[in-house]
């Protein structure tokens, strides 16, 4: 093993500056996502979808299914540690060769060979081997169970975002509605100044042209509700009937942005994809424990027992007994090289599991500054959004009197309609990224996991299977 040795170390959180990063943000030990965070949109059909998604979502199935692959792995390597025992019987009937090496008058013959024997065996684990691999696929198993509670993230917060667009959609829709409404009345006021001769021709019809077009916008906002309620049909693990029962969403309007107190430290046990990563770099520091085992001597204990008779009439006589025990040794001396590019492998596996431990560590900070970022900035963009809506809107309303009165022209009151809708769709845009960021701030917290919380429902907690069956 000269010269071999790992080259990767896990860093710590706590190294990772942040401080000025997260800036004055309010902190509190509570603000921690709970585990159904989902609720803080205040939306009682959000809660029902999410629970129809975690309890139908194939993919959630899949992932439980890989859980208790891990653990039964887990306790096939278990059961090195533990003597093994076998029964085995056999009667052949056989004719000896005469010219074979066995003498008469059993040569030429033909004979019953029988044979009952029970074997027993226990390798004395001296160096680990046995308990290092069964560790190492206990670690796996653990590493498996925080991959189920990754994908429930991934689930609910995908359900959360459709269910954001499907409010965006919304939204819009009631815009395109109130345009359409006040299009309607601007033509109905031009087909009168027409009348009056005060408009020509082409004002009305450039006035009519509008609601086509808006009816086609409205045509189009409603093929994506309906889409989006589709998309959350399926990922609750429903047939696209289920979607068109969907109504449209009231979320809270407002949220409070406050950081747990703990950061970045308790970070490393809130997400479940770093959890995870650890778990797994702790699996491969336990394969090179057991790489380096085999390089010393592997020694068993082997005892049998039984009959053996090459007649069945006596086959049960006590003569036809046979019986033994004793110890067996086995030591590497030359293999090629084969153990040393076996315990390299494994460091190199060690390594590039703690390097990934490192890099999903500072994405986690970073993902969770970056959001922090984007809802600050996002916060003074809609109070200036807000503001710009309002002066839009007082010159619409402006530009429509002069119209009405005869003092304007249709083109003012168009230029001033589209400038308060552009300022409108903004508006929506800014509140639902607020609520995504929202989300995605909740997403980078880990969504509520914690190392120390309960498994969710259909995964068993990954223990050592001689505990479970002890229990």
């Amino acid at each position: 093993m000269k010269g071999l040795h790992t080259q990767a170390s896990l860093d710590d959180a706590n190294r990772l500056a942040a401080t000025a990063s997260l800036g004055a943000t309010p902190v509190s030990p509570a603000a921690w996502p709970e585990l159904a965070w989902w609720k803080r949109f205040g939306d009682p059909q959000l809660d029902t979808l999410v629970a129809a998604a975690l309890a139908g979502q194939p993919s959630l199935r899949v992932a439980a299914a890989r859980v208790r692959q891990a653990e039964a792995l887990a306790g096939s390597a278990e059961a090195a540690l533990y003597p093994q025992a076998n029964l085995g019987a056999r009667a052949t009937r056989q004719r000896f060769s005469e010219n074979g090496a066995v003498p008469p008058p059993l040569a030429g013959s033909w004979r019953w060979n029988s044979e009952v024997q029970f074997g027993l065996g226990y390798e004395l684990d001296f160096w680990g081997k046995n308990q290092a691999t069964f560790d190492a696929a206990l670690d796996r198993a653990r590493a498996a169970e925080v991959d189920y509670h990754a994908a429930e993230l991934v689930l609910t917060t995908s359900v959360v975002r459709t269910y954001l667009r499907l409010d965006a959609a919304y939204a819009q829709r009631e815009l395109a509605e109130q345009t359409y409404r006040q299009r309607q009345n601007t033509l109905s006021l031009t087909r009168q100044r027409v009348a009056a001769q005060l408009d020509s021709r082409l004002d009305m019809k450039q006035a009519e042209s509008a609601l086509p077009a808006t009816r086609e916008r409205l045509a189009a906002i409603n093929e994506v509700i309906a889409l989006t309620q589709n998309q959350l049909a399926a990922l609750a693990g429903n047939g696209p009937d289920a979607g068109a029962g969907v109504r449209r969403p009231q979320l809270r309007d407002s949220f409070v942005t406050t950081l747990p107190a703990s950061l970045p430290a308790e970070l490393i046990g809130r997400r479940p994809d770093v959890v995870a990563l650890r778990w797994r770099v702790e699996a491969a520091r336990k394969d090179i424990k057991a790489a380096k085992a085999q390089f010393y001597p592997n020694i068993s204990l082997t005892a049998f027992a039984g009959l053996q008779s090459l007649s069945l009439s006596d086959f049960l006589l006590a003569g036809s007994r046979t019986f033994g025990i004793g110890p067996a040794l086995s030591l590497p001396i030359f293999d090629g090289g084969r153990l040393r590019a076996n315990l390299g492998a494994r460091q190199a596996e060690h390594d590039a599991a703690v390097e990934q431990y490192n890099a999903a560590l500072v994405t986690a900070l970073h993902d969770v500054v970056n959001q922090l970022v984007s809802l600050r900035w996002h916060a003074e963009r809609a109070g200036e959004q807000h503001q710009a809506l309002q002066l839009t809107q007082e010159a619409y309303d402006l530009a429509v009197a002069r119209y009405r009165s005869g003092v304007g022209n249709y083109l003012q009151v168009l230029s001033a309609e589209g400038q308060v809708l552009q300022q409108k769709q903004l508006l929506i845009d800014l509140e639902t990224q607020q609520r995504s960021l929202h989300l995605e701030l909740i997403r980078a917290l880990g969504g509520g996991y914690d190392t120390a919380a309960r498994p969710a429902a259909g995964v068993a907690p990954a223990t050592p299977p001689s505990a479970r069956n002890a229990s």
